[in-house]
């Protein structure tokens, strides 16, 4: 019988390289399976989606009421010509419904024209005033949405909120 010393006990202790690796593969499997389900990134998307929706209104708003002060269109109503459509303002700024279909002899087209959005676009613009533009994959519980309302004097630029809780 051998008789087991110090020395022959130290070299009993740790893992076997196998066994280290059998104990990664199962915690890899485990992560894989698990983490999608506690990590669920649509809603940020969603919410980004609309941050970025807003900054391209704000753009938008920007850009229009900058040639509605060049062109002296800054009264309770008027239009601008961008291209070959014309747009309807209220103060000099965009406005927040369509009040005709663009062409010279109306009143014009209203912001959610300024935005030009992609065919099968998640995002959608009503319209009514004020305009609300929604996220199509939010959760019925959900609110995620931007509401445009019509500027209420020449001084003050067009209102518009966000809601964006629970995209």
């Amino acid at each position: 019988m051998k008789k087991l010393t110090s020395n022959s006990l130290n070299a009993q202790k740790g893992f076997t390289l196998i066994e280290l690796v059998v104990v990664i593969v199962i915690l890899g499997i485990l992560a894989a399976t698990a983490a999608p389900k506690f990590i669920d990134l649509t809603g940020d998307a969603r919410r980004s989606v609309m941050e970025g929706v807003q900054g391209s209104i704000n753009s938008a708003v920007n850009l229009a009421h900058a040639k509605a002060l060049v062109q002296s269109e800054t009264g309770a109503t008027g239009s601008i010509q961008i291209g070959t459509k014309h747009y309807a303002l209220v103060f000099g700024y965009p406005a927040a419904v369509p009040v005709g279909n663009g062409s010279a002899s109306d009143a014009g087209l209203g912001i959610s024209s300024l935005i030009e959005l992609e065919d099968g676009s998640d995002i959608s613009f009503s319209e009514a005033s004020p305009n609300v533009v929604t996220h199509a994959g939010t959760p019925d519980s959900g609110v995620c949405t931007l509401s445009y309302t019509n500027a209420t004097d020449a001084e003050t630029a067009p209102g518009l909120a966000a809601v964006l809780t629970s995209c």
